[in-house]
C-alpha cells in the first residue's frame, strides 16, 4: 500500500489497548545464534526473494544448523535440485557466505540444503516420497511459510488455493511434525507492476503486501475472527466461497468457454467477492482467509504471523543493496530512470510504508526464537511508517538528484534526461490527463482509421487495449491511493527492545527502522543496487 500522510494527534496515537495484540508479560531471549544450532526448518516457496536471504543469513551466522528442508515447485528431486542451484545458490547474494566459506561451500550446502519437489495446494504439501516425508515429520522443528500468488487480480481459483488453503496444508504438515516448535506465517512480498511499463506513461503507484482493511489512522497488530469482514459484521464462509468457484467454473464448462475467458472470469470473480466483504481485491482477501483458517484451527501450535510492508533491498547484509526483480517501488525507479515514467496518480505527501528486506529477515528470526514453543498467536507488523515515516515526495527527490548525477545510458550510448514527474494528485485529474493525453487522440485516430478503411486497424486496437489496462489498473489500485493508514508495530517494537539486550548478537539481528537515513539509504544503497541487479 501507499497510504497518504497524516499528521497523527496524540489522541489518535493513544488507541485503547484492546486493539493491541500485547505480549502479556515481558519478553526475553535467548542466544539466536545457539538457537539455530541444530535446529531443522522447513522453508516453503524457497526461491522467493525472502526465502533467499533467510536461507543465507542462516547459513551465514549459524553453518551448524542441522538441516533446511526448501519446498520447491518442481516435478522431481532432480529438478528441484537444479532450481536450487540455479535460481538460490548461484546468486550474487551469496557470495559473502563463498567468501567465508571457500572450497568448504559445497559440502556445506549438500549437507545442510534438501531441496524438496513440492507444492502446497497439496496434502502433505505435494511432497510425494514416503520416506522423505517420515524424515521431515520426525526432524523438523520450525515450519516458515513463504509460499504465496501476490497478483492482486490473481484467478480467484489459483489465489484460494495457495493463500488460503495453502495455509491451513502448511498448518496441518507443521502439525505432524512430532518436534515441532513454531510455525512461521509470513504475508508475503508485495504486487510486482513490472508490467505496466510499456504500457503508459502514466501508472498509479504499486502498493505493499498486507491490507488490514484500515482506511485511515492507526492500524493495529490484531488477528482476523473466522468469518469476519470489513463491512463491520461477520458473514464471511471460507466453504461458501469454495463452492461459488466450483460452481462457477462448472458454468464456464458447460459453456465451452475457452482457457482465456475463464482465466478472465475466475479473475473477475475474485475481485467481485473481495469486494462484497470488504476487501479492495483477491490477494489481500485470500491472505486474509489464510490467516483465518490458522487462528481457527492452531489450537496449541505456537503461531507467529509476520506482516512486512513494501520490502525493499537490503540494508546491511549480507551486503547493502541487493535486491531481486521489479519489485513494487523499484518499478516506478526503473519507469523514471530510463524515462518512461512522467505521472504519477497518488498523493505526493503520501507516507510509503518500506522496511529493507534484512531487517525483514532479522524480525522474522528473532520472533522464532522468542516463540518457540510458546503457545498462542502472536502478529508482527514489520514496517517503517511509524518508526519512521518517509514521504512520496522524498523519494521523488532522491530519485531525481540520484538519476540526473548517474543517468541511465541507452543501448545507443545516450545518456536518459530525467525531470520532475506530473503528480496527478485526484482521479479528476488522473480522468482529466488520460481524456486529453489519451482518449481523445484515440478517438481521431479512430476516425482515420474508418476513413482509410481500416488501414490503421492494428494500431488503434493496440493502442485502445493498453488505455483499458491502466483504466482497470487504477480500478485495482484506487482504495490505495488516498490510504491513510499508518501500520502499529508495538508487537515489533517490543521484540527489538528484547533483541537489544542480547549483546554481541543485537548487531547480527538488527531491525530497527528507526537507524535508517533515507536519503543516505535510497541514494547511495537501494537505487544503486535496483540499478546494478533491476535494470536491463
Amino acid at each position: 500500500y501507499w497510504p497518504s500522510f497524516v499528521l497523527l494527534s496524540v489522541n489518535v496515537l493513544r488507541v485503547p489497548l484492546h486493539y493491541h495484540f500485547f505480549i502479556n508479560s515481558p519478553m526475553a531471549l535467548g542466544s539466536i545464534v545457539q538457537f539455530l544450532e541444530n535446529r531443522t526448518i522447513l522453508v516453503t516457496g524457497a526461491t522467493g526473494f525472502l526465502a533467499k536471504i533467510f536461507v543465507e543469513k542462516i547459513l551465514r551466522v549459524q553453518p551448524n544448523v542441522r538441516r533446511l528442508y526448501l519446498l520447491l515447485r518442481a516435478t522431481d528431486t532432480k529438478s528441484a535440485l537444479q532450481r536450487l542451484n540455479t535460481e538460490v545458490i548461484a546468486k550474487d547474494l551469496f557470495r559473502v557466505l563463498k567468501e567465508k566459506q571457500g572450497e568448504n561451500l559445497s559440502s556445506l550446502i549438500s549437507q545442510k540444503l534438501t531441496p524438496v519437489a513440492g507444492d502446497i495446494t497439496y496434502k502433505n504439501l505435494g511432497v510425494k516420497d514416503p520416506q522423505l516425508l517420515e524424515e521431515m515429520w520426525r526432524d523438523v522443528d520450525v515450519v516458515v511459510n513463504l509460499a504465496a500468488t501476490t497478483n492482486f487480480d490473481e484467478r480467484y481459483d489459483t489465489s484460494l488455493s495457495l493463500n488460503t488453503f495453502g495455509a491451513k496444508h502448511v498448518f496441518d504438515f507443521a502439525k505432524k511434525c512430532v518436534s515441532i516448535e513454531l510455525l512461521l506465517h509470513v504475508s508475503t512480498g508485495c504486487y510486482n507492476p513490472s508490467s505496466l511499463f510499456g504500457i503508459s506513461n502514466c501508472f498509479p503507484p504499486p502498493i505493499s503486501a498486507y491490507v488490514s482493511g484500515e482506511k485511515a489512522g492507526l492500524i493495529p497488530e490484531k488477528p482476523y475472527s473466522l468469518g469476519e469482514t470489513l463491512k463491520g459484521k461477520s458473514g464471511l464462509d471460507i466453504d461458501v466461497e469454495t463452492k461459488v468457484v466450483e460452481q462457477r467454473l462448472e458454468e464456464l464448462r458447460a459453456e465451452r468457454a475457452t482457457p482465456e475467458s475463464i482465466t478472465a472470469a475466475m479473475r473477475e470473480l475474485g475481485i467481485q467477492r473481495a469486494r462484497k466483504y470488504g476487501w479492495p481485491n483477491t490477494y489481500v482477501f485470500t491472505k486474509a482467509m489464510g490467516e483465518m483458517l490458522l487462528g481457527q484451527v492452531k489450537d496449541n501450535m505456537p503461531l507467529v504471523i509476520l506482516r512486512p510492508t513494501i520490502i525493499t533491498s537490503t540494508y546491511k547484509e549480507p551486503f547493502p543493496g541487493w535486491v531481486e526483480g521489479i519489485r513494487t517501488i523499484d518499478s516506478l525507479a526503473v519507469g523514471y530512470g530510463k524515462g518512461k515514467l512522467t505521472c504519477f496518480l497518488g498523493d505526493p505527501e503520501s507516507v510509503i510504508d518500506l522496511i529493507p528486506a534484512d531487517m525483514v529477515v532479522n524480525a522474522m528470526i528473532a520472533a522464532m526464537v522468542a516463540h518457540a514453543n510458546q503457545q498462542g498467536e502472536i502478529i508482527y507488523q514489520v514496517g517503517s511508517s511509524l518508526a519512521n515515516p518517509v514521504a512520496f515526495s522524498e523519494i521523488q527527490d532522491y530519485g531525481q538528484r540520484y538519476f540526473s548525477e548517474h543517468p541511465w545510458v541507452n543501448k545507443d550510448g545516450t545518456p536518459v534526461k530525467v525531470g520532475k514527474v506530473t503528480v496527478l494528485s485526484t482521479m479528476a485529474s488522473f480522468r482529466r490527463y488520460m481524456a486529453i493525453r489519451y482518449l481523445l487522440p484515440l478517438k481521431g485516430l479512430q476516425l482515420v482509421n474508418t476513413a482509410l478503411c481500416q488501414f490503421f486497424q492494428g494500431t488503434y486496437l493496440d493502442l485502445h487495449r493498453k488505455i483499458k489496462f491502466v483504466f482497470r489498473l487504477v480500478e485495482l489500485y484506487e482504495p490505495y491511493l488516498f490510504f491513510k493508514g499508518i501500520y502499529d508495530d508495538r508487537n515489533t517494537a517490543e521484540l527489538r527492545t528484547a533483541t537489544r539486550k542480547m549483546g554481541d548478537e543485537a548487531d547480527k539481528f538488527y531491525f530497527d527502522p528507526g537507524c535508517i537515513n533515507w536519503e543516505d539509504y535510497f541514494i547511495n544503497t537501494h537505487i544503486p543496487g535496483v540499478v546494478k541487479y533491476v535494470f536491463k
